[in-house]
Parts: C-alpha cells; structure tokens; sequence
C-alpha cells in the first residue's frame, strides 16, 4: 500500500491533553543517564525535589510532551513504518518548561517530500504546545525519512509533493571546536528512554531491529537529542534551562546504547546567543548527529 498525500495531510491527531507530574519530569531525566553519577550536583536539579527552588525541566522534554505516539505503524497510513527513520529534530521553546502540569499538544502533518521512486520520501510533523491555560510553551518539529515511500507522487494519477523544509547547516570544518562535552550512555537507555511513549519496537527488539538493518537495537533519536540539550545546558547555560530557546539537529547515523557522545560546539563569530554543534561516538570516532544549530539566551 502506498502512501496518499492527501490522506496523509488531513490526517486529524485531535487534540492531545496531558498531565505530566514532577515523577514523569524526573524519569525523564533519569533516562538520558542524568544521575548516573551520584556525585555530579549540577544533575540534580533535574532528578531530585528536595533542593532550594524546587524540581526543574529540561528543556527537551517538551518533544515527548503531547505526542500522539506511534501512529505511523496504523495500517490506514501506508507508510513502510519498519524503515522509517527520524532525520531531523528542530525545537523553539516560548517559555520554560514547568516541573508539572497541563499540557495541550496540537499536532500536523506540515510537508510531504517524495524523493523519487527507491529514494524514499520526507515527512514534516508539527507540534504545538500549549499550557492548560492556551500559553505557548514550545514548537517542535520533526522531520521523518521514509526510505520504503519514495515515488509515492507518481502513483495514483499523481500526487503532489511538498517543497522541503530550508536546509540546517553544516558545522565548521576550518577549526576546532570551542567547547567539548562528553557523556555515556547505558547499556538499557533505550529500554528506559521507550518509556517517554515511543515505543517502537526497533529500540527494544533486536529481531526487529535486524530487519531494519541494524546489528541491535538502536538508541531513540530523540534520546541523543536530549543527551545534546543537557550538553548545550552544561556548556553554555551554566546549567539554567530557561536560557536554551532553540535546537535543531540532524540524525546523521545510529547511537547504540552503552557507547559514549562526545558534544562539540561552535560559538558563532559575531553571535553570542548562538552555536552550531555535532556529536559523535567515541568508540567507533563515527558523526551520529549533525548540522546542528542552537540558539542561547
């Protein structure tokens, strides 16, 4: 079954209502390996409420809030969902995320890229989120690489296809990187990181993950997305969330639980409030994430 633009773009997600406690807000936290040393005080702002001023959020946590999970695997869709890939992650915060509350996340489907016939094809989902009260808090983006969909526009007496979203850039190559921040991960995150409502099982199953062509499975993109934010909030925010308002970011290759992130950041010249960043594995000295771009209180 092929996938329908149009089908595809009327597709209706309701409206998502969520209440999230400061338990989910440290599970959260706990699953990208805040804590995994019991010495490191700047990671308990985020994982314990007993401290002045309260329990806080990072601020990547507003992309597992309101989600309408893995609907891409429903039959209605067409999508070839054992090969989809998330490509892209492109985040604005409004305002801080609160430790606890109400959330309301109003979902679409914004672009449909077909890239030709065995090229697969993109697509561009779009999230806001509000408080109970209508107050924007974040828009989250997320761009999805559908490798068994390509050529979907020249079926069905053929169907448009969307211009693509502008291009993220990529990171300097004349220089070295301005800061440096390097973090494990452990062996189970993904089995803990599938908790946050993503449960698609090429993170938990290593047949499926097999048939997607992977040796195991894989670490959720979004996982490294938050390693990446809290590497940002460590490096460039002296730890306060309320000065990351953006991250964008490209998933350029799998991160394997257990291996190691290494985090290099770029201040831009003539830009205080922003840097470009990438990311790669230690182990294996492999880029997993790139064309990074953040911007900074």
């Amino acid at each position: 079954m092929a996938i329908d633009y149009h089908h595809l773009k009327a597709r209706d997600f309701g409206v998502i209502r969520q209440t999230y406690t400061e338990r989910d807000t440290m599970l959260y936290a706990l699953s990208l390996g805040l804590g995994n040393d019991p010495l490191n005080a700047s990671a308990l702002p985020f994982v314990y409420e007993g401290l002045e001023g309260g329990l806080r959020a990072l601020p990547s946590q507003a992309v597992v809030l309101g989600y309408p999970g893995f609907w891409a695997r429903e039959a209605d869709t067409g999508i070839d969902w054992v090969k989809l890939l998330h490509g892209e992650q492109r985040m604005r915060l409004h305002r801080p995320l609160p430790a606890s509350g109400e959330v309301v996340g109003h979902n679409r489907i914004t672009h449909l890229t077909d890239k030709g016939e065995g090229k697969g094809a993109i697509m561009v989902t779009e999230r806001r989120l509000e408080t109970a009260a209508g107050e924007l808090l974040a828009t989250v983006q997320q761009v999805t690489f559908l490798r068994g969909d390509g050529g979907y526009s020249q079926q069905g007496g053929g169907q448009p296809s969307d211009a693509p979203l502008p291009a993220l850039q990529p990171t300097p190559q004349d220089r070295a990187p301005d800061l440096t921040d390097t973090q494990p991960t452990r062996p189970e995150a993904a089995l803990l990181y599938r908790l946050m409502g993503d449960y698609n099982p090429l993170h938990a199953d290593p047949a499926v993950a097999a048939k997607a062509g992977f040796e195991r499975p894989i670490l959720h993109g979004l996982a490294s997305y938050g390693l990446v934010a809290h590497a940002l909030l460590r490096q460039c925010c002296a730890g306060d969330p309320a000065r990351l308002k953006a991250l964008d970011i490209r998933f350029a290759a799998p991160v394997y639980p257990g291996e190691t992130l290494v985090t290099e950041i770029w201040r831009v010249p003539g830009q205080p409030t922003q840097v470009q960043l990438r990311a790669r594995v230690l182990e294996r000295d492999k880029v997993v994430l790139s064309h990074g771009f953040a911007e900074l209180a």
